[in-house]
């Protein structure tokens, strides 16, 4: 019995890989993300989110992973600026990433 945490702290670590932390907002969906700058398109602003890349410290994230949470969040924070559209600045750094935010009517 005395195993019984330790199996199921490690379960849990073991399950977290599944795990999707962040989920789309109302509106957001109808966000588009593009690789590079769009044309025509009116800038709107910049957009910061950060993601846990690590859990406790030992144990790294899925790099896949880490990055469509970010670019969840990203479309999540895009409405509030009416911006339709957003793409990377670069690519994520230690679970931060930048993104422009953009409204080019779609």
């Amino acid at each position: 019995m005395r195993h019984l945490p330790l199996a199921v702290l490690a379960t849990a670590v073991l399950g977290l890989p599944g795990c999707t932390w962040v989920h789309m907002a109302p509106g957001a969906s109808a966000v588009k993300v593009v690789a590079t700058a769009p044309t025509g398109c009116e800038k709107r602003g910049e957009i910061s989110v950060s993601v846990a890349d690590k859990v406790a410290l030992v144990y790294e994230r899925n790099d896949l992973r880490v990055r469509e949470e970010l670019e969840t969040l990203a479309r999540n924070e895009a409405p509030g600026i009416n911006a339709d559209t957003i793409s990377p600045l670069g690519p994520p750094v230690k679970g931060d990433q930048n993104f422009a935010a953009w409204h080019c009517g779609n």
